[in-house]
């Protein structure tokens, strides 16, 4: 696929990757992080291994006090205020940063989520929408943990709908106060938050607004701790508003704007949530290793046998392959707030348009890293047998609280057709040219075939098979939009299909491309052996996903000897040379098996 010359020296915007090459030195991979950077993921960690893990049943317990006690020793850490600047009592550190902390805390259980929804949309909608008053006020204790936040949207008749909720908000006679009436639920760290983002509407207005509300007014009023599936160590509370008395001076940002503060911070959650599932990944796959290593069955380690190391192998390269996409799409948006700032943008201002541009992306990492975590930690509780079913081990414990990712911060299906949705919604904004390829796709599929053969270097051979990947989603959402038009938003079939095909080629897209890095820093193929066999693995596979998932979106809608012809097309896509799989998923979890843990 031909880059178009306008874009040439343009930075890429969110969505472009399915229109764009990318060159290997233009994406973050992991292995650059500079000593700072592990110093901090390593103090992070720590702090997870012995303050959070040792204590794991007590906070499922919900042991009164000691998750508020964790929240202010992770903020003596500065690991609260990562987000925030100097200037507020945080670390200022950049968005790669912080998602490396979000990832450490990852492997917390129910205490990454507490922290999570405390520095995220606990902490963020003051920090970014709030007015300096307001920043002075709550931001430097929410940084230090003296002040915990909670976020209160969602209501019983209003999830994923979130601007169709009934709390109201009135303004009193004297204009001092606004008053609030309403109900909210699921709202974590609700049971002991200092600081509310409450979200409701101001007389007949037809859009949210939203306000910074103290834990301690007079008329909020809980229900009792909700008994949840998983991460049964966050609170999770009802939470009751029956006339509570707010400040004028509280109303955040605009009237009418709070839904764009919930959109917005939804978008930095979402790929939070990516970072953390990494977190959560590694950990349940360490913990796998381990108990491989150890068990012996029939005279020798589980972890000799073959189907053992198959479940490990591939719990590595998924995770191998999502950490690729998650921190390439997280320094495409630090370029993007730094571009912003330069051009003379607010810090938070930039942040939130430089997230808000790659909100594709954080979509597809929220879906692709949930996915990844249930998959690694099924595998994981397999792999322990028996005792993975027992709650004496933390992977029953991981398996159960793994569950919600993929209901938080929008679920997996309506971040799948947001997905789709807003890339569209680009195109016709002009924002990116779509239809040129999209025509030029539909065009190749009736012409020769090019039989020549193909490239002897991997890593182009590779990239080759990416740029087909690329045309097989152009071609089935090219085909979708013409046949469907205006009823496409309601066949939520093919939009699912057509975003898991941009979601897997993204992904096959980052494994090479921080592959390819790798090897250009280590001077050779051979040294990064284990991850070009992880990369070949995922692309094979790949490959077989993307054609299956596109003949079922292209059988929704076409027919006859166009459907012929677009088979045809997805073939030649997503064809790939043979590869033997099994020999290098074995040589990757030999890697695993000897080193005792993940190890890349």
């Amino acid at each position: 696929m031909s880059q178009n010359p306008e874009q040439a020296g343009k930075a890429i915007t969110g969505g472009e990757f399915l229109i764009r090459k990318t060159a290997a030195n233009d994406i973050f991979i992991p292995e650059e992080w500079n000593e700072e950077q592990r110093m901090i993921k390593k103090m992070t960690h720590d702090f997870i291994e012995q303050r959070v893990h040792p204590h794991i049943e007590a906070i499922d317990q919900q042991e009164p006090g000691l998750i508020e006690k964790l929240m202010e020793e992770a903020g003596e850490l500065g690991l609260l205020g990562s987000s925030v600047s100097e200037e507020l009592g945080g670390m200022g550190m950049d968005f790669k940063t912080t998602m490396l902390i979000t990832e450490a805390i990852g492997d917390g259980h129910a205490f990454s989520v507490s922290f999570s929804a405390h520095t995220g949309i606990g902490t963020l909608p003051i920090l970014y929408y709030g007015n300096d008053a307001q920043k002075q006020k709550y931001v430097p204790g929410m940084a230090t943990g003296q002040l915990k936040g909670c976020y209160c949207l969602t209501e019983p008749s209003s999830g994923s709908d979130a601007n169709s909720g009934k709390t109201t908000a009135k303004l009193t006679e004297d204009g001092k106060h606004y008053v609030i009436n309403g109900q909210k639920m699921w709202i974590t760290n609700g049971g002991f938050a200092d600081v509310m983002i409450v979200f409701a509407k101001i007389d007949d207005d037809k859009n949210l607004t939203a306000f910074i509300v103290d834990g301690d007014s007079e008329g909020i009023t809980k229900n009792p701790e909700e008994k949840k599936m998983g991460i049964k160590g966050s609170s999770t509370r009802q939470i009751f508003f029956n006339d509570v008395k707010v400040p004028v001076e509280n109303l955040l940002y605009e009237r009418e704007k709070g839904f764009k503060i919930a959109v917005n911070i939804l978008n930095i959650g979402r790929i939070k949530l990516g970072g953390a599932v990494i977190g959560a990944s590694k950990g349940a796959l360490t913990g796998g290793v381990k108990y491989a290593n150890e068990r012996n069955q029939f005279g020798r380690p589980i972890s000799k046998y073959g189907a053992i190391r198959h479940k490990l192998a591939q719990s590595a390269i998924e995770i191998y392959a999502c950490e690729a996409a998650t921190y390439r799409a997280t320094q495409n948006i630090d370029d993007a707030i730094k571009a912003l700032k330069e051009g003379g943008m607010e810090h938070g201002e930039a942040t939130l348009k430089g997230i808000a541009d790659f909100a594709p992306e954080c979509a597809m990492m929220k879906v692709l890293g949930s996915e990844v975590l249930d998959l690694v930690i099924d595998e994981a509780v397999q792999i322990f047998g028996g005792m993975g079913y027992s709650a004496e081990t933390r992977v029953e414990r991981g398996y159960r609280d793994a569950r919600i990712n993929r209901i938080f911060e929008g679920t997996n299906e309506i971040n799948r057709m947001l997905t789709v949705d807003m890339i569209l919604k680009k195109a016709m904004k002009g924002q990116m040219d779509l239809m040129t390829p999209a025509m030029a796709v539909a065009e190749e599929i009736t012409g020769v075939p090019d039989f020549g053969m193909p490239p002897t270097d991997v890593f182009e051979a590779h990239l080759e098979y990416v740029e087909k990947f690329k045309k097989a989603v152009l071609l089935v959402a090219g085909a979708a939009v013409q046949k469907l038009m205006q009823t496409l938003a309601k066949e939520q079939e093919v939009l699912m299909h057509i975003a898991d095909m941009m979601i897997w080629t993204y992904a096959a897209e980052s494994i090479v491309l921080r592959v390819q890095k790798l090897s250009d820093i280590r001077g050779s193929e051979e040294a990064v052996a284990h991850e070009l066999a992880m990369m070949k693995v995922y692309c094979y596979e790949v490959a077989e996903r993307m054609h299956s998932s596109g003949k079922e979106a292209l059988l929704a809608f076409a027919e006859g000897d166009e459907l012929k012809m677009m088979l045809m097309g997805l073939k030649r896509f997503t064809k790939t040379e043979p590869f033997n799989t099994t020999a290098a998923r074995q040589s990757i979890a030999q890697k695993l098996i000897d080193a005792n843990e993940y190890c890349w």
